[in-house]
């Protein structure tokens, strides 16, 4: 992820999302306003709250926005499911700004209680193609063909992208995650371009793991792995697969990275049960924010967050029903500045 040096107060531009969405993001610019982040905002609605008021999920203003700050901060967005409404927010903002690569750090954090302890990996995953490339049409009646694309420029794209993530994480190992033992032209050709980047980063190993064999391997072992190459629609799953490995995904931010710009998010969904009670869990939407000011070049205020949220978590006193406490959003963020 490419960072840049921070002179002035960066431009970001907000979406708060759908459901619980604007409940964590508006925590998470409090945190990085008392952490002492210098991000000017610019709040763009998308997905159903766009769509109810002007009959778009993506409006113009929110891709002109994109364009000229060129870094962002998103809620979740409301996916319709099935035929009926409009498609993946998510996807086309990918599509439109070629925000190719998916990254998500999973840690084990101090006084969560999960399954593992140690865990501590990337997950890297190709964002652009495989079958989220959307070609699907029907052949006859009850029968669909979905199409999964998968192309050299892209492969080799994305491995770039981890091998050099990688090196700069100081990770040691990278395993690209497969199913070419049936997929045999499309999982073969992404391998093969994984193994072609692999060759130039000799000090970091390579190995690889046919899908279903990692993902048993993850839920027996996942002190024992580092760094996870994956195309789309298998670190979709896989992905979702480690949060749940360190509590959840109420834990875990991610970031959608291109050459130009990049988009930090909650990867959690939108929640709609909770939303507007006041109890939804904002620290995946904080340590989404702690890789944005990472990506703009404010770390002293990134990693004055993460210590404190950390902190937080480890007292146990001020936490949300889903960490086993009974505080609010608002509570469980005033405690987090609190502790900066």
């Amino acid at each position: 992820m490419a960072r840049v040096r921070a002179t002035r107060p960066q431009p970001a531009t907000l979406i708060p999302g759908d459901g619980i969405g604007p409940e964590v993001i508006a925590a998470a610019v409090l945190a990085i306003e008392a952490a002492g982040g210098r991000i000017v905002w610019d709040v763009q609605k998308a997905g159903k709250a766009s769509f109810d008021e002007s009959g778009t999920p993506i409006p113009d203003s929110l891709i002109r926005s994109i364009r000229r700050t060129r870094v962002g901060l998103k809620g979740p967005l409301e996916t319709q499911v099935g035929r009926v409404g409009y498609r993946s927010v998510n996807v086309a903002l990918r599509k439109t700004f070629d925000l190719y690569a998916n990254v998500r750090p999973i840690r084990t954090l101090p006084g969560v209680r999960s399954a593992f302890s140690g865990v501590d990996l990337i997950v890297v995953r190709e964002n652009t193609e495989d079958v989220y490339s959307g070609i699907e049409h029907q052949i006859a009646p009850g029968v669909v063909e979905a199409v999964k694309v998968i192309t050299a420029r892209a492969s080799r794209r994305i491995a770039r992208y981890a091998f050099e993530l990688a090196r700069r994480e100081r990770r040691r190992r990278v395993t690209a995650i497969h199913k070419a033992n049936i997929m045999k032209l499309s999982d073969g050709l992404f391998l093969a371009c994984a193994r072609q980047v692999g060759k130039l980063h000799r000090r970091i190993k390579y190995d690889e793991l046919i899908v279903d064999n990692a993902c048993m391997q993850l839920v027996l072992r996942p002190q024992e792995f580092d760094f996870l190459l994956l195309v789309n629609l298998y670190g979709d799953i896989v992905s979702d697969l480690c949060s749940g490995l360190v509590g959840g995904l109420g834990l875990v931010p991610g970031a959608n990275v291109g050459d130009r710009c990049a988009i930090f998010e909650a990867v959690h969904g939108t929640a709609p049960d909770i939303a507007g009670k006041g109890v939804a869990n904002p620290l995946a939407a904080i340590f989404s924010g702690i890789m944005l000011l990472r990506h703009v070049g404010q770390t002293a205020p990134a990693n004055r967050l993460e210590r404190a949220a950390h902190r937080l978590l480890a007292e146990r006193r001020v936490l949300t029903p889903d960490l086993g406490g009974k505080a609010t959003t608002k509570k469980m963020t005033e405690r987090l500045i609190a502790l900066l």
